[in-house]
């Protein structure tokens, strides 16, 4: 017996093929339709690369297209536009509500009311505080870096997400930093501000990155940055960054990461369903035990 070719050689790993080149191997896919697409084909997006196809449908008003994680494709950011817009219309009825006026809203009576106040929320069983606290801010300056924040990140992932998916990532990873500093924060203290959630967009942008297999560290140094910022200067709000931010991966790893198919949409309403029916009984139950 010859031993001539024993043991076989190991086949060579081979790249998938790009679906209008069929000669051409990549690494790269189209964050639209998942189809491989070589350097030719790629058309560079706010998130990752388009196939000219996706682009093309873009180009004619999105009709048909599908964002790659369920949903209608958009191209305008219009959820992003509004959230900025409310958080600015807010900001202003405070501060005009305010002695302090522009450049210190805190004294607003409305500025009190809609901020996170784990005390009022346990005591008269105010849990719109969790929400409401997330459109509230203290000054220009926290005003202009979250809404800046959110304007650079927020448009590309909701051209991803979809607008409701992209919604439903930017309003529980608020949600998650409220609960963070609701369940371990000193209940007498007053917490405000969108910074929550846009450390959930930063998470999020983490799990789009990878699944599409782009280069995620510019975000990370971000973060680490934003963290390093967080411990330093007084008077920001720890959990409310480490809180969203954690969710914020949760919610984007479960809209990803859900199987496609028919049942698509229905997994990951279940998931981010679970996610907040957990954060929903850990409110109450920390509500129960702070007994005001």
């Amino acid at each position: 017996m010859s031993a001539e070719g024993y043991p076989p050689a190991a086949q060579p790993y081979e790249l998938p093929r790009c679906y209008r080149h069929q000669d051409r191997e990549t690494g790269v896919s189209c964050t639209r339709c998942d189809r491989p697409i070589c350097p030719d084909c790629l058309r560079p997006a706010a998130v990752g690369f388009h196939c000219p196809e996706c682009v093309a449908r873009s180009s004619a008003g999105m009709r048909g297209a599908r964002a790659p994680y369920g949903g209608v494709a958009v191209d305008a950011a219009l959820i992003t536009v509004m959230i900025a817009v409310l958080n600015v219309v807010v900001y202003i009825l405070t501060a005009l509500n305010s002695t302090g006026g522009f450049r210190d809203n805190s004294g607003s009576t409305l500025f009190v009311r809609l901020g996170l106040w784990p005390q009022a929320v346990a005591a008269n069983h105010e849990y719109w505080r969790l929400l409401t606290s997330m459109f509230v801010h203290y000054g220009p300056w926290h005003l202009l870096s979250n809404m800046l924040a959110l304007v650079v990140v927020g448009a590309g992932l909701e051209r991803v997400f979809s607008r409701w998916r992209y919604l439903a990532v930017y309003l529980i990873a608020g949600l998650g930093g409220s609960t963070a500093v609701f369940l371990f924060d000193d209940p007498g203290g007053l917490s405000v501000g969108a910074s929550g959630a846009i450390f959930g967009l930063f998470g999020a942008y983490l799990v789009v990155a990878r699944k599409a297999r782009l280069d995620y560290r510019p975000m990370l140094m971000v973060i680490g940055i934003n963290l390093i910022a967080t411990f330093a200067i007084p008077n920001i709000s720890k959990l409310a960054h480490i809180g969203g931010l954690v969710t914020g991966l949760i919610v984007a790893a479960v809209i990803v990461y859900a199987p496609r198919g028919r049942n698509q949409a229905s997994t990951q309403v279940l998931g981010v369903g679970g996610l907040l029916a957990l954060m929903t009984v850990l409110v109450l139950l920390r509500s129960s035990q702070l007994g005001f």
